[in-house]
């Protein structure tokens, strides 16, 4: 068994306390199994996070580790 060279998860934070999150992770692109379920440190991500967030687990070489980048909501354009 050979593990994943490159890959995009995509979580989602369900909650979280001052230490840990326990989220839920989806491949991309979504597959039948449905998400998986973690618990990752809160010091993992870059960004302050709340319940239902979005965030994303990249990595894209087998020579680097995986980083949790925030997704941003697009600010409204429309004023």
């Amino acid at each position: 068994m050979t593990a994943l060279k490159v890959f995009v998860l995509v979580g989602t934070i369900d909650s979280h306390d001052g230490q840990f999150a326990t989220v839920e992770l989806n491949l991309n692109p979504a597959t039948n199994a449905g998400p998986a379920l973690a618990v990752m440190p809160v010091a993992a991500f870059p960004c302050k996070i709340k319940e239902g967030d979005t965030f994303y687990v990249v990595k894209l070489s087998e020579l680097e580790d995986a980083v949790v980048i925030c997704h941003k909501e697009q600010a409204d354009e429309s004023r």
